[in-house]
């Protein structure tokens, strides 16, 4: 399937530890979190910008040409090396081909090996009987993924260079950069200044930065040297070294071996699809299948889900949302992210808080959170084989969610007696009309968490819709083992038919018992009430009510989110995201089009794009953003 790729459309390569190498086709940075090498120091957290970018040029035939663009304030664009890009496809990794004035064709490849905080750059020149002379600096910052980075008097370029390898150790407490190289390298301390983000300066946040340049690699590219090699790499994880070995032979094998995980991956297969009038046309579904895997991580011997690139890590919530999707519908089952009690690891088999724990982050409740754990684990599935100790059923055909019976249960097969907290903490209390009430003041407890200067945007206090369906889901779950609970669900699903039907606008309230005051309604228009509609096991909501709310919603919303997110086909609501994601689409795909951004220079148009996450797309980089 042809594709054609816009200047600013961005592309991802992850690592599988919660870092990774992203950037956009035409080569100029546009967001804080575009770097070379960015690697998590405590997977999948503590992410730190190592490598920003490289500063390229060939000299082919005694005419210097740039392999790369970069930004600068206030919107000047030099290099602009996009001129010269030929072709650009993101399989089975970001690969460039430049042609030079000379009609020179060189080969650009990025890759990053699972498993390994490191990113290899390649050149190659494609036309017989040419040499290149290549001259690249590496831009280095070492600072945390969202912060910016100043010229100052501390950062020190000072290095430890052997064979074919460099060291650089900025700053002190900070992880080190490595390289490994099959040319030469020449220390030549220097500053860049003023990089200018676009993308950052369109979010209102702070937009330019300074990189420094510890010196200098130089590579001749002939017959006998036809390639041109570099690893940038950091001592995370310290238990997965690079192979022993030169650059060219490292680089080799690292190549072989993810070129053969990524073309084993599940569901990497080519299949035929229509076209036109039944014209058929092979395509493969590896960009799916690579998509759920870059969203797979490890978490100390555990496996979770990142949330979202770029910026964030993995949340409660939207790993237990975006499990069915990237484990279960690629059939993944092997892996620990299938299971939840691996993912939440929780020694006592209890729902996590709002985000998963991490370094310097304090834990947040997430109702959301915990109904979707149930909604993951729920739906019985095939080949689990393993029994509830103290009870001879077998439990071969199920999958549950946590939430332990007792001590005695194992909990990745527990019962689903406790699908939510107990306790009247922050509010949450099944109140006697079957309901789950929840908050107080002005926490918030939903997906819709976005709090600014610690104020809740939109607290949603009372019985907000789509809780309702989750615990209503969550109950009916629970009573497979439970049966004590089925009379809970039967009151609880009667309530929410006779408590949340808005008769006025024909769909459903979007709070009711607004602040805990028995009748108060909110009639807020918002797509979480599709939650009760589909996309649970146990819909709320059917017939002329479900088509009316349906209808109300696609109308009064984004039709494209909600159908995106809950329509009919979707097997699983994070599937398509993150296929879009890491096939390197995170922008707008259409044919690359300039504009005069100054004297004498050249760019691509801007183009407002997103990260993408697992879940959904996310609007901001600030703590506890949400829809």
């Amino acid at each position: 399937m042809e594709r054609v790729f816009g200047g600013e459309a961005e592309w991802l390569e992850t690592d599988g530890l919660g870092g990774f190498a992203s950037g956009t086709v035409s080569g100029a940075r546009s967001r804080r979190y575009h770097a070379l090498l960015l690697a998590a120091r405590t997977p999948p957290t503590d992410r730190f910008v190592l490598v920003n970018g490289l500063e390229v040029w060939a000299d082919s035939g005694g005419v210097e040409y740039p392999l790369c663009a970069h930004n600068y304030e206030p919107g000047v664009v030099y290099p602009t090396g996009f001129k010269w890009i030929e072709s650009f496809t993101p399989d089975p990794w970001p690969t460039w081909v430049y042609k030079l004035d000379d009609r020179t064709r060189i080969q650009h490849e990025v890759f990053v090996p699972r498993g390994r905080a490191a990113t290899v750059a390649t050149w190659r020149v494609l036309t017989e009987g040419r040499e290149v002379a290549l001259r690249v600096k590496p831009l280095l910052t070492v600072r945390g993924y969202h912060q910016l980075h100043s010229e100052n008097g501390s950062f020190s370029f000072l290095a430890e260079v052997g064979e074919g390898r460099v060291t650089w150790h900025p700053y002190w407490g900070t992880p080190r950069v490595r390289a490994m190289f099959s040319g030469s390298y020449e220390p030549n301390p220097d500053w860049f200044r003023s990089f200018l983000y676009a993308r950052e300066r369109e979010r209102g946040l702070d937009a330019n930065e300074d990189c420094a340049t510890p010196g200098e690699f130089r590579f001749t590219i002939t017959g006998a040297q036809p390639e041109a090699g570099l690893i940038f790499s950091t001592d995370t994880p310290p238990d997965r070294p690079l192979p022993a070995g030169g650059a060219t032979e490292v680089i080799a094998s690292l190549r072989e071996q993810e070129a053969a995980r990524r073309e084993a991956l599940p569901g990497a297969v080519a299949v035929k699809h229509k076209r036109g009038r039944g014209a058929k046309e092979a395509w493969s579904t590896a960009g799916l299948a690579r998509a759920a895997d870059a969203y797979l991580v490890k978490r100390g011997l555990a496996s979770t889900i990142i949330a979202g690139y770029p910026w964030f890590t993995d949340w409660g919530r939207d790993t237990f949302i975006a499990m069915r999707g990237l484990c279960l519908a690629t059939g993944r089952m092997e892996t620990g992210a299938a299971d939840p009690h691996r993912v939440v690891a929780g020694a006592d088999g209890r729902a996590p808080a709002q985000p998963l724990p991490r370094r310097g982050r304090g834990a947040r409740v997430s109702l959301g959170g915990r109904g979707a754990l149930v909604r993951a684990g729920g739906p019985r599935l095939p080949g689990d084989g393993r029994r509830r100790q103290g009870d001879g059923r077998g439990r071969g055909e199920g999958l549950y969610a946590v939430g332990g019976r007792r001590q005695a249960d194992p909990p990745h097969v527990c019962a689903r007696s406790r699908p939510m907290p107990r306790g009247r903490a922050l509010g949450i209390r099944m109140d006697a009309d079957g309901l789950l009430a929840c908050g107080e003041g002005d926490s918030s407890l939903t997906w819709m968490d976005a709090r600014v200067d610690g104020k809740a945007m939109t607290p949603r206090v009372g019985k907000p819709v789509e809780i309702q369906a989750l615990w209503i889901n969550a109950l009916k779950l629970a009573a497979n083992d439970e049966p004590r609970l089925a009379r809970s669900a039967a009151r609880a699903e009667a309530s929410f038919a006779k408590r949340f039907w808005n008769e006025d606008k024909g769909c459903l309230f979007d709070v009711v018992d607004v602040g805990h005051t028995e009748g108060e309604t909110d009639g807020g228009l918002r797509p979480n009430q599709l939650l009760a509609i589909g996309g649970l096991t146990h819909s709320l909501v059917s017939g002329k009510r479900a088509r009316a709310s349906w209808t109300c919603a696609s109308r009064s919303c984004s039709p494209r989110w909600a159908c995106g997110r809950w329509g009919r086909g979707s097997r699983g609501i994070s599937a398509g995201t993150s296929a879009r994601a890491a096939a390197g689409r995170w922008s707008a795909t259409a044919p690359t089009t300039t504009a005069r951004r100054g004297p004498g220079s050249w760019a691509p148009s801007p183009r407002r794009g997103s990260g993408c996450a697992a879940g959904r797309p996310r609007p901001s980089a600030r703590r506890g953003s949400g829809l």
